[in-house]
């Protein structure tokens, strides 16, 4: 799968977005090593607290599903009423909840700005602006399950 095939499910997923509140939409696509693909948005909830961000329902998804090995994660947010979305990159949360289950070094975390997001179906590779980073990169000295090795 291509980093802009994973952009573009992960703006579908965003478009599955429950944000009342903020009107911050945010979708995530994450790829496991097979090639199934697990689709996430942010879920907001009254009382801020109880809010999920997309990557995590991705992750929380695809674990209950019986997935842990992951190769990367598309992401991709802002304000609903854009036209164009900037970057949107993971919170510490979800950077840490990744960390519990890939390879910091191999992951990407791959970001894009998009041009035109009223025009899923007519998306093209030029209105997609593609920045990938390891999750190392992202979360550097993180804390990970063999910290608590025995």
């Amino acid at each position: 799968m291509t980093d802009f095939e994973l952009i573009k499910l992960a703006l579908e997923a965003r478009e599955m977005a429950y944000t009342p509140y903020s009107h911050h939409k945010v979708g995530a696509a994450l790829l496991s090593t097979d090639g199934t693909v697990f689709k996430g948005c942010n879920v907001e909830n009254a009382g801020y607290t109880p809010t999920n961000c997309a990557e995590r329902t991705a992750v929380f998804k695809a674990v209950s599903e019986g997935y842990k090995d992951f190769s990367a994660i598309a992401i991709v947010g802002g304000m609903d009423n854009l036209k164009t979305l900037p970057l949107c990159a993971p919170c510490g949360v979800c950077r840490q909840v990744l960390r519990e289950f890939v390879n910091p070094e191999t992951f990407n975390v791959i970001l894009a700005e998009v041009d035109d997001v009223h025009s899923l179906d007519t998306l093209s590779e030029e209105m997609v602006h593609i920045t990938t980073m390891t999750l190392s990169e992202l979360l550097p000295l993180g804390f990970g399950p063999e910290n608590l090795a025995h």
